[in-house]
């Protein structure tokens, strides 16, 4: 009985010893961990303080602009009163017929009212990390509405383009009520917005991977990064890669998210792996070429075209290109499979869109010519000259029997493949396109998965969205602090990207 009690008593000892030892082994932690959450608790509130500052800049910098705009638009009354006092909307009307307005600008230039400009709403912004982008996934996002479309044809019997009379929107005039139409559009309903603020230099170029998960933004520093906006999308592929020369172009492999193509000043390509996350190929174009303007990876064959130009003194990014030179490259060997023929001292290729099969290749010129390609024979088909200025974006239309070129002067046609120089739609974007305003002039748009609305660069901090063949009126963007430089939209979904001089790439959902 003795033994059994010692021996319980001696189990009892050495359980409470083993407990003693424990907690003040565990004692030591407990500080370390309430410090730590201490921190994550002090850095959550400033995320939070931070936000509601970037709402407030918003919020200030859009009621600062309407007041600018307000200001314009009492300068311009005053300026015209004898000829303005006393108009009817019915006079205004009758004037607005007898001199072609169309409907859409009449309602943005002669009525104030018919347009409600909304204040920016209420939205915070988050300042990616360049290494570790995190942002809130893409939760509930709904596709665009097709909004009724209204094919209006310009009477063309000939079939063939009129360079000088192609514009349909000829009422935008010198006088400051019709140029101020920024101020005039709606602001797009944003559903979430990501600011990425990893580049220390203007933005030149910006894209979405072929699945929309992957960002490669590039600055004109030489430097590229890609990154996510989706915290729900794996970040391992985020890295940055310096070039050391300006980037001029970006494209992804069509089929996969997995190679970047970069194009710089110096007449340099490289293939960049993001799985592996290094340079897989360094190729150098010819040195007469040494601008690289343009890159695009064929939808279906692993080739890829390079649009490079030769230089010569100029006052302007366009007046400094030369000759061009299209190249075929086989993305399997890397190397340079044949050249595009352009014909003698032809001018500079500024930009290049493929049809959905890779079968047909069109490439825009500086001299105002579109130029189609068979790749399949390798040799031209057709073009015809669609500007009087150089062009600066080209785009195949969603159901590519169309395509749509914007003119370093601001004029966007949308032209028939079917009835070879008709234009079927067009906006003048003369009051975005300032060439003075863009260091290099290189102004480029971007089509929704639904082909229905077009973004636009823009020499202001914002930049329109239009409504391709609607009478809707077109949208803005909420503002960068500078000029946007550059733009893209998502492969499925109603998201686009803007990159802007102040250094900034946006990724914006719209409702």
């Amino acid at each position: 009985m003795i033994k059994c009690c010692i021996g319980f008593w001696f189990i009892i000892k050495c359980c409470y010893c083993l407990n003693c030892e424990e907690f003040f082994l565990t004692k030591p932690r407990i500080p370390a961990l309430l410090k730590i959450s201490s921190d994550k608790n002090t850095v959550n509130h400033l995320k939070k303080d931070i936000k509601q500052l970037n709402l407030k800049l918003s919020q200030l910098q859009a009621l600062l602009e309407e007041k600018e705009a307000l200001i314009c638009r009492l300068r311009s009354s005053a300026g015209n009163a004898p000829s303005t006092l006393g108009t009817s909307v019915g006079q205004a009307i009758s004037i607005t017929s007898s001199s072609g307005m169309d409907e859409e600008n009449f309602i943005l230039s002669v009525s104030d009212k018919e347009i409600d400009v909304p204040a920016t709403p209420g939205l915070g912004e988050r300042e990616l990390n360049p290494e570790r982008a995190v942002g809130e996934p893409a939760k509930n996002v709904s596709r665009p509405r097709n909004e009724s479309s209204s094919i209006s044809d310009i009477d063309n019997e000939s079939g063939k383009s009129d360079v000088s009379h192609m514009n349909c929107d000829n009422s935008y005039k010198d006088d400051g009520c019709q140029m101020q139409g920024e101020e005039e559009f709606p602001e797009v309903k944003v559903d979430f917005q990501e600011t990425f603020l990893g580049h220390t230099s203007a933005i030149s170029r910006c894209r979405f991977s072929a699945s929309g998960n992957n960002i490669a933004s590039a600055s004109v520093d030489g430097t590229v990064r890609i990154w996510t906006y989706d915290s729900s999308t794996s970040a391992s592929r985020n890295a940055t890669i310096y070039c050391g020369a300006e980037i001029m172009s970006l494209d992804w492999e069509c089929k996969s998210d997995r190679l970047l193509l970069i194009g710089t000043a110096d007449g340099g390509i490289k293939a960049w792996n993001v799985d592996a996350k290094r340079v897989v190929c360094d190729l150098n174009t010819s040195e007469a070429f040494p601008s690289v303007l343009d890159l695009k990876c064929s939808p279906v064959e692993p080739i890829f075209v390079s649009a490079a130009a030769s230089r010569r003194h100029g006052s302007n990014y366009i007046e400094s290109l030369g000759f061009a030179s299209l190249t075929v490259w086989n993305m399997k060997t890397w190397r340079a499979m044949s050249a595009l023929p352009l014909g003698e001292d032809p001018p500079a290729i500024t930009s290049l869109s493929f049809n959905h099969n890779g079968k047909i290749l069109a490439a825009a010129a500086t001299d105002g010519m579109i130029h189609i390609f068979d790749m399949a024979a390798g040799l031209q088909i057709t073009g015809w000259p669609a500007h009087d200025t150089a062009i600066s974006s080209i785009l195949f239309g969603p159901d590519e029997t169309s395509i749509f070129s914007l003119g370093s002067d601001g004029k966007i046609f949308e032209w028939s493949l079917q009835n070879q120089g008709h234009i079927l739609w067009s906006r003048n974007d003369a009051r975005f396109c300032d060439p003075g305003t863009s260091k290099h002039c290189r102004h480029e748009m971007a089509l929704d998965a639904n082909g229905r609305k077009l973004l636009v660069t823009s020499g202001s901090v914002r930049a329109p969205i239009y409504q391709v063949r609607g009478y809707t009126n077109g949208l803005k963007t909420l503002p960068h602090s500078a000029a946007i430089t550059t733009v893209d939209w998502h492969p499925t979904l109603p998201i686009f990207l803007t990159g802007s001089a102040d250094n900034s790439v946006r990724v914006t959902s719209i409702l």
